[in-house]
């Protein structure tokens, strides 16, 4: 079962942070993070861009202070990486997931 929590932030909006199998398949957990309206929203974002059975039960692994940053300096408001064993991954905005699962290489879709 995929770990996950949240943070309510002060303007009322939340981040939602999700443990999940890496999407590019190569064995390692990814941590996505979501900044939204409210909890339903960010599970929708997600599902809407094709992690189709994501939920959130419990808040068990709430975003880390560096993790809110991270979402909320992004203009996506979606980011991602792979968990390192080491050290500390590069956060990369959802649409860069997209363009290595399908392999676009075409500039007018790079965001």
């Amino acid at each position: 079962m995929p770990g996950g929590g949240f943070s309510r932030l002060p303007s009322g909006s939340v981040v939602v942070a999700l443990s999940l199998p890496s999407p590019l398949g190569d064995g390692r957990p990814a941590r996505f993070l979501v900044h939204a309206a409210n909890r339903a929203r960010a599970l929708t974002r997600l599902r809407n861009l094709g992690l189709r059975a994501v939920y959130l039960r419990g808040n068990a692994e709430p975003p880390t202070p560096d993790e809110i940053t991270a979402v909320l300096h992004h203009p996506d408001g979606l980011v991602w990486r792979t968990q390192p064993e080491t050290g500390a991954g590069l956060w990369r905005p959802f649409r860069a997931l997209l363009r290595e699962r399908t392999g676009l290489s075409d500039p007018a879709v790079r965001g």
